[in-house]
Formats: structure tokens, sequence, C-alpha cells
């Protein structure tokens, strides 16, 4: 099975640190690799400190509380995005204002220009798909009007802007170790504060120390995560009875239904609302996972990197599709095109083995999000709500092989 969002970075080695983790519950709370996490972070990005949660939208939560943002304030974060990111400006007491994107799907300046208001405290600049976003704007904008100017790097560590680490030109950036992220331990996530007050970096860490860790079964629930899915892309389309009801689909569908897995999306946050689950600490077991993936950063993103250059090449002379921008420095977490009817596209290639992505099907993803809960007001981004119905996103961290696939059932 070729995949872009079913823990398409776990290899053969991952399952087997999982699988002894596991059997390791005393390792699951505190061990030295949270620190070696950490550390790997503030070497690469040459910053003192970097703070490890038990995901991104905790730590973009501690990066706002650490900037004093709470009620009264808004903060601009871009349409086309998960609904995590304008949940943790909520969850401070602050009002998220969307702003529209540009051809990058990253947000654009112009339109945050029109959305500033004296509240204004901060703007979030999501780098999408990997995608760098255009720095040279937005840092200009950002010290125009005095807002912090945090970066969302889910997407893009290992991407690079004009030379230089995307990641580095705010005054904070968080990271990302989700399930189909650049680098995966199904749940976490980093906070890089490079504000020049120390008040505000040792806020940070208070914050990260005063967290609870998750629960015993919650790191277990995660734990099982790579080791379950290695089996289930195995046998996705293994169907000794019936095709629509292969092995892979029904062990996916009985494991969620027992709440063995987890979704990368709580019911209650397409409402706007905290679970209780965040925020929390980073916990070892997880940062074990985290630690391994990061090796591979460099081979990972090489691989993204030479097959977007191939569908770049290969999809130019496709009718129907309208391909990114080149942009020198993305790492191209997914690969986006824009087309009419994607949706029938994604069954197409289903049938075939591929599963295509779908970020962001919806303008704030994923689908069930109330609108009204996260303040969005229809009609305020049109760009982002039109590339919404026509994205499509292919697959990127795959063989020369399957690349020719995907293109082969365009």
């Amino acid at each position: 099975m070729i995949s872009c969002s079913l823990s398409p970075n776990t290899e053969a080695d991952d399952v087997w640190l999982a699988l002894k983790t596991m059997l390791m519950p005393w390792t699951h709370h505190h061990g030295n690799a949270v620190d070696q996490v950490e550390q790997w972070f503030c070497r690469y990005f040459s910053v003192s400190e970097a703070v490890s949660f038990n995901s991104a939208r905790s730590a973009l939560l501690g990066i706002l509380k650490s900037f004093g943002i709470g009620t009264g304030d808004e903060v601009l974060v871009q349409a086309f995005t998960c609904v995590a990111v304008p949940n943790s400006v909520l969850w401070t007491g602050a009002k998220p204002v969307f702003v529209d994107i540009d051809a990058t799907f990253n947000m654009d300046v112009r339109d945050a220009e029109k959305k500033m208001s004296p509240k204004t405290k901060a703007i979030i600049v999501q780098h999408t798909f990997g995608i760098p976003a255009n720095m040279n704007q937005l840092v200009v904008f950002a010290k125009k009007h005095g807002l912090y100017l945090i970066e969302d790097c889910a997407h893009s560590l290992g991407a690079t802007y004009q030379g230089k680490k995307v990641g580095s030109f705010g005054d904070a950036a968080f990271f990302s170790f989700g399930r189909d992220k650049v680098v995966s331990s199904v749940w976490g996530g980093v906070a890089v504060m490079r504000a020049k007050s120390k008040e505000q970096r040792a806020k940070l860490k208070t914050y990260q120390n005063k967290l609870p860790y998750p629960s015993r079964a919650w790191i277990a629930q995660q734990l099982l995560h790579p080791i379950v899915f290695f089996l289930i892309l195995a046998s996705y389309n293994w169907a000794p009875l019936s095709r629509r009801f292969t092995i892979g689909k029904v062990l996916l569908f009985l494991l969620q239904r027992l709440h063995l897995l987890s979704f990368p999306v709580y019911p209650e946050e397409k409402r706007g609302r905290k679970p209780i689950d965040f925020p929390a600490r980073f916990p070892n077991a997880l940062a074990v996972l985290a630690l391994n993936q990061l090796h591979k950063l460099d081979r990972y993103n090489e691989t993204r990197k030479t097959v977007a250059s191939y569908y770049m090449k290969q999809l130019r002379s496709f009718s129907g599709y309208t391909l990114p921008k080149e942009a020198a420095g993305s790492i191209y977490l997914r690969f986006p095109v824009l087309m009419d009817d994607p949706i029938r596209m994604i069954a197409l290639c289903k049938r075939n083995g591929v599963l295509l992505g779908d970020w962001y099907h919806h303008v704030i993803d994923p689908a069930g999000v109330s609108f009204d809960a996260v303040g969005y007001v229809r009609g305020s981004c049109p760009n982002a709500e039109a590339a919404a119905l026509r994205i499509l996103n292919l697959p990127t961290r795959i063989t020369h092989e399957e690349a020719a696939c995907v293109v082969g059932l365009l």
C-alpha cells in the first residue's frame, strides 16, 4: 500500500523499537531520550533551549502563554489549516483571526494587513506542505506592527528559505512529531523560543515543568500505532473474501472502534474544546521513537525532494492539473496538486493501492469542524476555500517505482 497519511515514516527498526519500548513500562515516563531530543533541536537551530511537549498544539499553547497572550487579544492564523492551530489560540482565551493564502498555500501578507486590528498581538506563519512562506515580507510585516512572529513548522523540519532554516526567522517556532509529519513518534512536539526576553524563555520551561505526563494507557496506545500500522499497510489490499472488506481495512476499523488506536484530532477539538490529554509533557517512550526518526531526517527529506522533482517534471505536461510553484528550500512533506474533482481521483487511486492525502479538503480541517466554534467566517478567505475544493496531496516519502505508479494512475 502506498500512503502519505497512514504512518508513512515507519520502517522495520521503528517497529522493533516501539515493541521493545512497550515491553519496558518503567521507561515510559522518565528517561534520557527527552533530553536528547531537546538537545538535538538546540544544536540544529543553535539555540540555548528547546522545550518538548506531548503534541505540537501543546507546544504552541506554551509559546502563546509565554508571550502573555490571552483574553482580549487577537492572533493572525492562516485559513487552509488544521483546527489544532486556531484551537491553541482559543485555549488561551484569545481570538484567532483567519488570513487568506497565496499561491504557495501559505499566508498572504496583503490579506494580513487587512485583518490587522489594535488587538492583534501575534502572527502564526505556517509553512504548508514543507513549502516555505514568504518570510521576507512576513518578517517586515511583524516588525512593522510590533507582533510576535511564531513559525508553524509542523510540515517543514529541514526546509530552508533563502538558505536559512525555517524556524529561525521568528520569535518562536514549533514542530510536530505527528504520525504523518516530517519525523514521527505518533504524538509529540517541540517549541523553540528565540525571543530576546530571558523571562519569556524561562516562562516556557516553567510551563512545561508544571504539566503532567500523559497516562500510561495513552502512551501504550501510541506505541502500538507503528506496530499495528506496519501490519495494516502490508495487508490493506489483501482480500481473500471481498475487495470491500480487506484484512487491513477490517483491522484498522476494529482497532479504532476498540480505542486501541488514537485519531489525530479528538472529537471535542472540532468544537474548539480542549481534550483532557492536552497539554502534557513529552513522555520518554515517545521521545525514544522521535530520536530514532531524527537520525533519519536528512535521508527522508532527500527522498521527498527527489520524488517532488520527479512529479514536477512528469506532471508538467498533463492537462487538468495545477502544480505548485517551484520554491527553493522546500522539502515537500506532501506534493500538492490542484485539480477538478479530487474526490474521484482519491477513490480511483485507492482502488489501485494508493492512498492520496486530503490536506486540506476543508478550509479548517478535518471534516466536521464547527466554523462558528473556531471563529471562521465563510467567504472571508476565498483563496483558501477554493484550494480546499481542488487540493490533492501526492505521497513523497516513497520509492521511485512507487512514484511512477502514482504518476501512471494520474
